[in-house]
């Protein structure tokens, strides 16, 4: 299968699957991080250094860099449903692993058992349900519009992380596969209330389309848990703080 056309020469795609998917857990664990820890503790939420007259702290800096973890989930998402045997069982894993990751998801942004919002697996689920929709019904648009429609308003109504934002980016990943430039422009465009996200396309356009280190089913689902495994380290982490 021909690679899809890249920012970067072909010499320079060195990242493969398993490099952009540690890459995407090592960054958004660093956010989470900071959003359990770094935002209560006066040392690393108060300002370190100012540059062009903007204050800059640990907290920040750290939810900054955390912001490209979404676009490099979602790219792997579009890339996981191009390739996957067996959609339902895919499906089936996100929703799954969107209930198991509730709980402490909660725990870690609100120090409850109760959030406003939920976590980023339901806003990945309604974008895979999303690309499924597209093919399925690509020969009758009117369907195909309104199931894309509906699950625009289950993403308003659930208000999972990223929101209808997060579901919309998802299908302009998808339609923008085999073009990375288009996919690059379009996307941090619409990311424009998170520009930093952005920085994203770097590395997936250094992908490679292999599918590297990560391999079989212990290394697929140890990826899938270590969503819900560390927001349970980290909320358990906090409440022996806060109890202590």
């Amino acid at each position: 299968m021909t690679q899809p056309r890249s920012i970067f020469p072909e010499r320079a795609q060195i990242l493969s699957g398993s490099a952009l998917k540690l890459i995407a857990i090592l960054v958004m664990l660093l956010d989470h991080v900071a959003v359990a820890f770094f935002r209560s503790m006066p040392s690393t939420s108060t300002a370190s250094f100012v540059l062009f007259n903007k204050p800059y702290s640990i907290y920040g800096i750290s939810r900054d860099i955390g912001r490209i973890a979404f676009p490099i989930f979602c790219f792997l998402l579009t890339e996981g449903f191009l390739h996957t045997r067996n959609r339902l069982k895919y499906g089936r894993n996100l929703f799954l692993f969107a209930l198991i990751s509730e709980l402490p998801w909660n725990y870690v942004h609100s120090g409850s058992w109760k959030y406003a919002k939920q976590n980023v697996y339901f806003t990945l689920l309604l974008g895979y349900l999303g690309m499924w929709v597209i093919e399925y019904f690509w020969e009758k648009r009117l369907i195909q519009t309104a199931l894309i429609l509906a699950l625009l308003f289950v993403s308003v109504k659930l208000s999972a992380d990223y929101g209808w934002r997060g579901y919309i980016f998802i299908l302009l990943m998808y339609m923008l596969r085999n073009e990375r430039p288009a996919q690059a422009v379009c996307g941090s465009c619409w990311l424009y209330y998170e520009w930093k996200a952005c920085f994203a396309f770097i590395p997936i356009n250094l992908y490679n389309g292999k599918r590297g280190f990560i391999q079989g089913a212990v290394g697929k689902y140890l990826f899938y848990a270590f969503y819900p495994a560390h927001l349970f380290i980290l909320g358990l982490l906090k409440y022996i703080i806060l109890a202590g």
